[in-house]
């Protein structure tokens, strides 16, 4: 009875070997796999069986599974689908301080008064107690127009400057000439102030402004404004200020000094969006709502009809503030199987899909570039200072 008993199990070893061995040569045969694709029809995400034939040639069969875009992984299965990160700073701008002096310049007005000659004097009408004191405009060549003297030139020069300068021209005239220069307007250093400011328009700075006393001048942002994508910008570039930090940490690192032209802008937070790039897509922007977005949600609204292997490896440019952002590669695909939970988006993200699961970051970037590029003017603070501009660090 024990030597039948142990046949028994011999032979049923020796089954399981077979069926092992069959199982195993038909998987390697004749077993496909997965890609995801978007289903125009039914509105959802789909895991589609595919095979090869003999060609090599791949092919759809009919083991289709509907995957919901918000399907959440249980607790146990819960992951982060986030499967890269690099974290990255533009260090602040260093640049020396201005004079103190308040340099002359083209459309300010001063008045020129010889004491001893009045007549020379430039800058005043009328005369006597009557007299009124409007200065001498300087014109685009940086000239003021002088009583016998002509055309004298002023500018890039300090008041002491100009009064040295214009002393030692008179000398001709006066054995001793007592020269007073005045500024009566200010205007060759507009300042910008731009957006939810309680005070916005051109002001124009008598003297060195840091970017505090820039935002003074606003009078302070109202209930609209988000300060943490507030920007610098000068000759049309975005400078590596976090106005944030300046004001709610007080880090002066950030109080760089102005300069003529530059602009304060103060954007509207209820106009937040995400921009998705890619798959032969020439990209687009995407109101996020106050209600939030996922980035299945985000890839859904771009029109993008057919993720495939790449879903793996869908990249983000994450603007943390004007100075700080995160690059992160996301396996979407293991969101929409449900083995990890879905990536909410924030404002100004940037999602690219790649042409092909083995981009790396640098190939990746130069394919958005042109896009980016077109997106310009509308993208996060950080997105432009990193790729856009140049900065390399």
């Amino acid at each position: 009875m024990k030597h039948k008993t142990i046949q028994l199990k011999s032979k049923s070893c020796s089954y399981l070997i077979v069926l092992l061995l069959f199982i195993t040569a038909f998987l390697l045969v004749g077993c496909g796999s997965y890609y995801v694709k978007w289903n125009q029809e039914t509105k959802r995400f789909e895991s589609v069986g595919s095979t090869r034939d003999e060609t090599g040639t791949v092919k759809e069969n009919s083991d289709k599974r509907t995957i919901s875009p918000l399907q959440k992984p249980s607790a146990t299965q819960a992951r982060s689908p986030i499967i890269e990160m690099e974290t990255v700073t533009i260090p602040a701008l260093k640049e020396p301080p201005p004079p103190a002096d308040y340099i002359i310049g083209p459309n300010d007005s001063i008045m020129v008064t010889v004491s001893d000659a009045p007549e020379y004097s430039s800058g005043s009408s009328g005369g006597g107690s009557n007299s009124t004191q409007r200065g001498s405009r300087v014109d685009g060549n940086g000239n003021i127009q002088m009583p016998t003297l002509g055309m004298v030139k002023v500018n890039g020069m300090t008041l002491s400057r100009i009064r040295d300068h214009i002393q030692n021209l008179l000398k001709q005239y006066i054995k001793k000439p007592s020269v007073v220069v005045e500024i009566t307007e200010y205007k060759s250093y507009p300042l910008y102030i731009l957006g939810q400011f309680k005070n916005t328009g051109i002001f124009y700075m008598d003297r060195p402004f840091n970017v505090l006393q820039g935002l003074a001048l606003g009078g302070g942002y109202d209930s609209s404004a988000n300060p943490k994508s507030a920007r610098i910008i000068r000759d049309k570039r975005v400078l590596p200020v976090d106005v944030y930090e300046l004001l709610m940490k007080a880090d002066q690192t950030q109080n760089i000094w102005l300069k003529p032209g530059d602009t304060i802008f103060m954007p509207d937070n209820r106009n937040q969006t995400v921009f998705v790039f890619g798959v032969g897509n020439t990209g687009m922007s995407i109101p996020l709502p106050p209600s939030g977005l996922n980035l299945l949600q985000a890839i859904a609204a771009a029109g993008l009809q057919k993720v495939g292997y790449h879903a793996r490896r869908v990249y983000l440019i994450r603007s943390l503030s004007p100075t700080r952002g995160q690059l992160m590669v996301v396996d979407v695909e293991a969101i929409i199987q449900g083995d990890a939970f879905p990536l909410q988006l924030c404002e100004g993200d940037v999602i690219y899909i790649p042409k092909s699961g083995l981009t790396t970051w640098n190939e990746a970037i130069n394919e958005m570039l042109p896009t980016l590029q077109a997106f310009g003017a509308i993208l996060t603070p950080f997105v432009q200072l990193k790729y856009l501009f140049g900065t390399n660090n």
